[in-house]
């Protein structure tokens, strides 16, 4: 039996690509339905974050459980052609598959070194895959180990003690720029309910004052899909704030 890995992130692949990739929580029982009967894949785990899409399997032959892992990657986007996505992938097995992962529960191969989301967004794709029994002995194990060193890491190391996140290092730069943000008024986008820590941020932390407003678009990922409805709705609300803050 083999571990293998394969997946695309920030380092490999545009925004715009990974995000035609990504599977949802609300995609996710059904999209590790298929891969629990995908030829070739003993044990399987989907990590779909922001900044990566990575495929985790144990399958019994490598050359032919990478080709297979391929193939279903490519049916989370079906209008993205596998030349288009070829050259963003990787492709890890054996040792380096785990190694990987244990970089990536660590935080060690995030966009932002040390951010905390990582350790609980990695827990949270075992977990389910735990409960639609995708898994088996052999992810089982490799899963708490890496969740174990993605403990001991922030727990036995430096990298914790500046809380960061992508979120972080925005309003850092937005306090350089701008120098006091209390008088700044704020309009954070996002395409769904953010589950990170942006709003606190800037509301406890840096006194945004005049207004503060978030704009969840509901835009589906590809062109114009909602005929512009979002870029419409978007740029009213850019509107409303800025009549808010004179």
């Amino acid at each position: 039996m083999n571990i293998i890995a394969v997946g695309l992130n920030h380092r490999t692949a545009p925004v715009e690509l990974r995000e035609r990739f990504a599977v949802s929580d609300s995609r996710l029982p059904e999209a590790l339905a298929r891969l629990k009967r995908w030829p070739g894949i003993d044990e399987g785990i989907i990590l779909s974050t922001c900044n990566r899409v990575e495929l985790y399997a144990v399958v019994k032959e490598t050359a032919h459980g990478f080709e297979s892992l391929r193939d279903y990657l490519v049916t989370l986007a079906s209008d993205i052609g596998w030349e288009r996505l070829e050259p963003h992938l990787y492709c890890l097995d054996g040792a380096e598959a785990i190694r990987h992962l244990f970089r990536v529960a660590a935080s060690l191969d995030s966009m932002v070194l040390g951010e905390p989301q990582i350790l609980g967004q990695v827990k949270e794709a075992y977990d389910v895959a735990l409960l639609h029994k995708v898994t088996g002995v052999v992810l089982n194990k490799v899963m708490k180990k890496a969740i174990s060193v993605g403990k001991r890491v922030r727990t036995e190391t430096g990298i914790a003690e500046n809380a960061v996140s992508v979120s972080y290092a925005a309003v850092e730069l937005a306090k350089k720029i701008f120098q006091n943000l209390s008088e700044k008024t704020v309009l954070l986008v996002g395409g769904r309910e953010p589950r990170d820590d942006r709003e606190p941020e800037l509301r406890t932390r840096d006194r945004c004052g005049k207004a503060f407003e978030r704009a969840a678009c509901g835009l589906q990922p590809g062109p114009s899909r909602n005929g512009g409805r979002g870029h419409r709705a978007l740029r009213d609300r850019g509107r409303r704030l800025c009549d808010r803050s004179r």
